[in-house]
């Protein structure tokens, strides 16, 4: 029996959700399978894979041929590595302990590439939400000028306008008697030094 590693869909019109399954390649595309190992949702940003390391490893071990896309995820989550690895230990390139190591290693470094996506889209969407803030802003402030402007009534202009002009500068002159009012105080403080001599 030919054993494949595929995707079965499953999920809404337009909304795809894929179990990762081992099946009899001669089953239909949803039909009977052997195990379900995972699931891949692609409507995530970035899509969601929930895997079974161990039983893939082991399918993938066996002889199951994975599919174009199921062997993508399968790389992705570091089975194919993990495969690789555990091969040249069998064909004597190293030794377990190494690829263990090599294979920590890898997952370290697809550890810190993943954050770095995942900050890169959380840091665009951040940067998408205050420009629609900003722009909603401005929205809202032109249409409060708008209805500011509607609401405001109008000046006419009419005859008690010029006498409000007028009383400044009737204050005016009271502003240049305050100076003279200071300096005779310090005109009688040298006088009353003189006599105190």
């Amino acid at each position: 029996m030919a054993t494949k590693i595929r995707l079965q869909r499953f999920g809404k019109k337009g909304k795809p959700v894929y179990h990762i399954v081992a099946a009899d390649s001669r089953s239909k595309r949803d039909g009977r399978y052997i195990e379900n190992i995972g699931l891949y949702n692609p409507n995530t940003n970035p899509a969601t894979i929930d895997l079974n390391h161990d039983r893939a490893l082991y399918w993938v071990q066996v002889g199951a041929v994975p599919t174009d896309t199921a062997r993508t995820i399968l790389s992705y989550t570091g089975v194919m590595a993990k495969k690789h690895l555990l091969d040249g230990v069998k064909k004597g390139a190293h030794t377990e302990e190494e690829a263990l190591a090599k294979y920590e290693a890898w997952l370290e470094g697809k550890a810190k590439q993943i954050g770095s996506v995942t900050s890169a889209i959380e840091k665009t969407k951040a940067d998408a939400a205050a420009k629609a803030l900003s722009a909603e802003k401005e929205s809202r402030a032109a249409k409060e000028a708008v209805i500011l402007a509607k609401n405001t009534p109008e000046v006419e202009e009419t005859e008690e306008a010029p006498a409000a002009e007028e009383t400044p500068a009737a204050e005016a002159p009271a502003a240049e008697e305050a100076p003279a009012a200071e300096e005779t105080p310090a005109a009688e403080a040298p006088a009353a030094e003189e006599a105190a001599e």
